[in-house]
C-alpha cells in the first residue's frame, strides 16, 4: 500500500485529552478504511508564525499512514470540516522515518504530565542544532 504522512494543527484551547481524542478519531478513520497507522507523534503546543483563525499557537501532530488513497481522501475530507483542526497537510512518501527530528512524545497526555524529559542529553536533534545556531540582528 502507498505511504503517507499527515500533519495537522489543532486549536490551542484543546486540552491534552482532547488532542489525543481527536488524534484517535482520525486514526480510526484510516483503520476503518483498511489502512494502518504506522506511527503517531505529538510535537507539542507550538507557536504559529502568524495567527490562523484567531489562534497564535497549536497542537502539532504527525501521523505516518500506510493505506490506500480512498482512506486518506476520507481522512482529508473529515479534517477539512472539523472545527478543531486549523491546518492540515498530507504528503505521499517513499518510506517512513522511525522518528522525526521534532519528536516530543507519542501522545499529548504523556507530554502534558511530564513523562518527556528535556535535559540536555534528551534534547532532539533540532533542539541541539538550534542551541548552536547564532543569529545576528
Amino acid at each position: 500500500m502507498p505511504l503517507y504522512e499527515t500533519v495537522f494543527i489543532a486549536r490551542q484551547d484543546l486540552t491534552a485529552d482532547d488532542a489525543d481524542t481527536l488524534t484517535s478519531k482520525l486514526c480510526k478513520i484510516v483503520t476503518d478504511g483498511k489502512g494502518k497507522i504506522v506511527s503517531k507523534e505529538y510535537w507539542g503546543l507550538r507557536n504559529l508564525a502568524y495567527k490562523v483563525k484567531k489562534n497564535s499557537r497549536g497542537h502539532y501532530v504527525l501521523l505516518n499512514i500506510d493505506a490506500e488513497y480512498a482512506a486518506v481522501a476520507e481522512l482529508n475530507r473529515v479534517m477539512g470540516f472539523n472545527e478543531d483542526i486549523i491546518r492540515s497537510t498530507t504528503f505521499a512518501v517513499e518510506e517512513h522515518f522511525e522518528e522525526s527530528p521534532l519528536f516530543v512524545s507519542t501522545t499529548a497526555k504523556d507530554y502534558k504530565i511530564g513523562k518527556v524529559s528535556t535535559t540536555k542529553k534528551d534534547l532532539s536533534k533540532i533542539d541541539l542544532v538550534s542551541d548552536q545556531a547564532q543569529f545576528e540582528v
